[in-house]
């Protein structure tokens, strides 16, 4: 996951939160998350990002929208990094 920004890694763990994938539940999810609000073309180029380093698969819900998930490899890197945080910030 060294490879991502902050923002896209927020958005990896977003994605699987969200009942129905698509591009406004995750803006939705994300905004929550951060409170701030996302630009709509800052969301889609990360979202594209991610699915060309292969973090996340697109489909199509309908013709207008797109939907996302996420790939093994995405889940397993999330455990990785998951597993590197808990190393070096032990909950007492």
């Amino acid at each position: 996951m060294h490879d991502l920004t902050g923002f896209q890694r927020d958005l990896l763990y977003c994605i699987p939160e969200v009942e129905e994938p698509y591009g406004k539940g995750i803006k939705r999810a994300l905004e929550s998350y951060r409170d701030i609000e996302v630009n709509d073309g800052r969301l889609y180029s990360n979202l594209n990002t991610l699915v060309e380093k292969d973090y996340v698969a697109k489909g199509s819900i309908d013709s207008r929208t797109n939907s996302y998930k996420l790939t093994a490899k995405a889940r397993e890197r999330l455990v990785e990094r998951q597993q590197w945080e808990a190393e070096r910030l032990p909950i007492q």
